[in-house]
């Protein structure tokens, strides 16, 4: 089965139904086998066995690979390094806004056109709103879930430049009226909180 399906910081591959799936390539920079993580939990193990070792910020694959990618990040800054979710997760250093800036951009640069990125986050220690102005845009949706609710779920797309172009224009030529702040009904005026990624931005050079 062709590798349309790209995870770059799989970990346990806790997230996956089938951890095993056939169309998707699990990467991590870990590799890792953990037992006893909890105390009072029998035989209780946690293994990290990525496909291929490689880091998120440079990844091993041409521009324009696959057509979903996966990016669930570390989020922890603070733990310790022996605390059992520092093992599972791993852990950001001091420099995290620009790994995940960096992450965020080798995401979309193997990303086909039109490519869906799936970003998950959990605001233990960082709110969702620094990540995103960190990475520089916001998800075009997504929703909170988990234990008090600080688990997030974000969805990106890819989207050539000439068809954002198209889009703006469309929406220029049927736009309503602006107000003196020049923002329409329901606009917030934030063009870098789109979800979307022109092509040429995440090529390397």
């Amino acid at each position: 089965m062709e590798k349309k399906i790209l995870d770059v910081t799989c970990g346990a591959r806790t997230i996956w139904f089938d951890k095993h799936h056939p169309a998707a390539v699990y990467c991590d920079r870990r590799r890792e086998e953990y037992r006893h993580l909890w105390k009072n939990a029998g035989n209780c193990s946690l293994s990290i066995d990525p496909d291929i070792l490689c880091d998120f910020t440079n990844l091993p694959f041409p521009d324009g690979s696959f057509s979903l990618v996966v990016f669930d990040p570390p989020h922890l800054t603070g733990a310790k390094e022996t605390a059992w979710l520092v093992k599972k997760y791993g852990k950001l250093d001091e420099n995290w806004p620009q790994m995940l800036h960096d992450g965020f951009a080798e995401c979309m640069r193997v990303l086909k056109p039109d490519g869906v990125l799936i970003f998950k986050w959990s605001e233990y220690d960082i709110p969702a709103e620094k990540v995103w102005k960190a990475i520089g845009q916001k998800p075009l949706f997504g929703h909170h879930s988990g234990r008090n609710s600080k688990t997030f779920w974000g969805c990106y797309m890819k989207l050539l430049e000439n068809q954002e172009e198209n889009h703006e224009s469309a929406q220029r030529e049927t736009a309503p009226a602006v107000g003196a702040s020049g923002v329409g009904p329901g606009e917030s005026g934030d063009a870098n909180h789109s979800g979307l990624a022109g092509q040429s931005d995440y090529s390397r050079k």
